[in-house]
């Protein structure tokens, strides 16, 4: 047997141990409606804080805010806090998301990795609108901390909480869709949400985002994460009416 043999047929052992570890499709697709609302409320709230930040009513607020959350300073959550960040920064946050889409592709979960490559593409929604706001970031004084990092371009709105929310969220919804063994998937879900939880306060402690664009978002985060999932289905449940009966 040749090596591109042996790789073939270990791909497909694998696809298949874990199709067999994830629900039926009506099932996965039960788990996943009722949340359009919480898209345009979040929609909303991400323009009425980019309305904010554009016409400057929004930086004492964001200043005393800050400060206050920096005061809370300890060895411990310096760590946890840059530990929260480290996916998000280069070259993992180019490397992670990838690893994630190439991985569901190789197991055969091929409309899952095409649409966990759109969840990623909140970071191109970061870059489109940070060219437009070009919102200074935060700069270091008597009082405020900024952590050393490779950081650029405007800190409206933050790229590490939009990307983190479209694309460890979406992987979320995923895992908690599909995954048959309830421990496995709390803890993962678990584990994704607590990322995303941090990620944001991170931002404001290391002094690299205001809070106006941590909060703006997880809202416009949020928005995307919920129109895409409701796409997700959509396309699921045209697939699954197409597919004959077992």
């Amino acid at each position: 047997m040749t090596a591109t043999a042996t790789i073939e047929r270990a791909t497909d052992a694998a696809a298949e141990a874990a199709h067999e570890e994830t629900l039926p499709t009506r099932v996965a697709l039960s788990r996943g409606r009722a949340a359009n609302i919480v898209g345009l409320l979040g929609l909303a709230g991400f323009l009425g804080i980019f309305a904010a930040v554009r016409t400057h009513r929004s930086e004492a607020a964001d200043l005393a805010l800050m400060l206050k959350l920096q005061r809370r300073s300890s060895a411990l959550l310096d760590r946890v806090m840059a530990v929260a960040s480290w996916p998000g920064f280069p070259p993992q946050s180019r490397v992670i998301p990838p690893v994630v889409i190439a991985s569901l592709w190789v197991l055969k979960f091929r409309i899952e990795a095409a649409f966990q490559l759109l969840a990623w593409c909140t970071g191109f929604v970061s870059t489109v609108l940070k060219a437009g706001m070009r919102r200074p970031r935060p700069v270091a004084g008597t009082d405020l901390r900024v952590v050393t990092a490779p950081l650029g371009g405007s800190s409206f709105p933050s790229g590490h909480v939009i990307t983190y929310v479209g694309t460890y969220g979406f992987l979320a919804y995923l895992v908690h869709t599909l995954v048959r063994p309830a421990p496995a998937r709390h803890a993962a879900v678990a584990g994704l949400l607590g990322l995303i939880g941090l990620v944001g306060p991170s931002r404001i402690y290391q002094g690299h985002h205001w809070p106006t664009d941590v909060t703006a978002s997880y809202l416009l985060g949020t928005t995307w994460l919920v129109g895409l999932a409701a796409v997700y289905r959509r396309v699921k449940e045209a697939g699954a009416r197409r597919a004959p009966p077992a």
